[in-house]
């Protein structure tokens, strides 16, 4: 191919002569990618302790508005944080076998664009947390302070999977606490740590995935601090979130349909257990993937208490 043919390419790999809806199709589709809309798991994983404090904080019956704005929010959240994520890891990924071919690691998209479009996600959470009251907003900029931090902080700190619970995971907790009561009780903050825990237990087995290269290139991670010790204290904190969980149904009185939950949530426990005993990095995918069970075991706990048992 002569110089000429080769210019008429794009960095995503569209001819220029192709027609301009092709051309804007396929950036927004990689938009999407750097985005993770084409994996809606590290959603789904923000989303269920959000859905469980709903519940809880609306007596069973959410604001409907709130939810909706929650739902939503978690969703562009979630997109704003692997954004610039993506955007700081962008020498890093292509080093990393599961992350070579994100689209800032491809480079099919420029790092200006990343911030374009991490822009343009703010903008869109911001307005979204605007349509609830103040208390809710003053907690939605430390949070968002806390997400940005995240990819930097995770270079420095030895346990940043607990920083990414403290920041990310967890923090939708109390922030629909003060959107529906618009003040955190104690039930707020033992939901919160439960959400922080599971949040180190399932990014930990992600993070299982990647250890080796992580190691060559001298990433931090708690399954790399954990080392040997990995799965007993990865069951450790299963333990821990499970118990904090048992904390707060005896706090609000909840019966057996809140604890069949839970009991659902640690048989998968067992299974992911099951699944990482030899830490192969196929499995712990599995194994981290399975989490989604988890969330929506104890969210089905939760809601069938509120339906059947009040």
């Amino acid at each position: 191919m002569n110089s000429t043919a080769t210019t008429d390419f794009v960095l995503a790999g569209t001819p220029r002569q192709a027609p301009l809806y092709h051309r804007l199709a396929r950036r927004l589709q990689e938009y999407g990618r750097l985005a993770r809309f084409d994996r809606p798991i590290g959603t789904w994983l923000l989303l269920w302790p959000a859905l469980w404090a709903l519940w809880v904080a609306g007596g069973g019956r959410p604001n409907q508005k709130v939810l909706l704005v929650f739902t939503l929010g978690v969703v562009v959240m979630r997109a704003a944080g692997c954004v610039i994520n993506d955007f700081a890891d962008r020498n890093i990924d292509p080093h990393v076998k599961r992350t070579r071919e994100r689209p800032l690691a491809a480079r099919r998209v420029s790092p200006r664009e990343a911030l374009a479009l991490f822009i343009v996600l703010g903008a869109a959470a911001l307005w979204l947390v605007t349509r609830l009251n103040l208390f809710t907003v003053k907690l939605a900029i430390i949070g968002a302070a806390l997400t940005v931090s995240y990819p930097f902080v995770k270079r420095l700190f030895p346990l940043p999977q607990l920083y990414l619970g403290i920041s990310f995971g967890g923090w939708s907790v109390p922030m629909a606490f003060a959107a529906q009561r618009d003040s955190l009780p104690r039930i707020a903050w033992v939901l919160y740590i439960a959400a922080v825990v599971w949040a180190v237990v399932y990014d930990t087995i992600y993070a299982m995935v990647d250890r080796e290269d992580d190691i060559t290139i001298g990433i931090k991670s708690s399954a790399i601090l954990f080392a040997d010790m990995d799965r007993l204290l990865i069951g450790t904190l299963q333990a821990m979130m499970l118990f904090a969980l048992v904390l707060a149904g005896r706090d609000m009185s909840f019966g057996r349909w809140y604890y069949a939950g839970l009991a659902a949530a640690g048989v998968l426990f067992l299974y992911q257990q099951w699944l990482i005993r030899a830490r192969d990095p196929a499995a712990c995918l599995r194994a981290f993937l399975n989490n989604n069970y988890v969330g929506m075991a104890i969210f089905i706990g939760v809601l069938l208490q509120y339906v059947y048992a009040h």
